[in-house]
């Protein structure tokens, strides 16, 4: 026998080893950003009241909590977790809602002249504390990935 054959047996195959890596890496997050949505969504409750600063917000409509969504980032390795943008007007509500701030608010319906005022909003945290509250199942998660 050749020292070079027994040498070459002795190493992972490097591509079968990334590639079954990826596939862990990906599924794992894959499953921890529906974690993470989840919890977020049940933390948002659909009612008319306003909720209290420091709290999760009131879905008035259920467009909040229908927005919230995830997507692995193949490029970065990463899960992306959070509420769509809502356009160009309402874009920073969800934001504002998370972490306090301004947000333009539109008065009037239908043919009347609708008005614009900024508002300035107290954060009412919902994606931070889902984040927490699922964070420490992520290492059971990894357990037993890659195959």
């Amino acid at each position: 026998m050749k020292i070079g054959m027994v040498t070459k047996r002795m190493f992972f195959d490097r591509d079968k080893v990334r590639r079954r890596t990826d596939t862990g890496t990906r599924r794992v997050f894959s499953k921890f950003g529906a974690f993470v949505r989840r919890a977020a969504r049940s933390s948002i409750r659909k009612r008319k009241r306003i909720s209290s600063p420091g709290r999760p917000p009131s879905s008035h409509t259920g467009l909040l909590k229908k927005l919230i969504y995830f997507g692995y980032e193949r490029a970065r390795k990463s899960v992306v977790i959070g509420p769509m943008r809502l356009g160009a007007k309402a874009g920073e509500a969800p934001a504002a809602l998370e972490y306090g701030g301004a947000s333009t608010i539109v008065a009037g319906r239908g043919g009347r002249k609708r008005k614009k005022r900024r508002v300035r909003i107290a954060a009412r945290p919902y994606m931070g504390p889902a984040f927490q509250h699922e964070r420490p199942k992520l290492p059971a998660m990894w357990r037993d990935s890659v195959r």
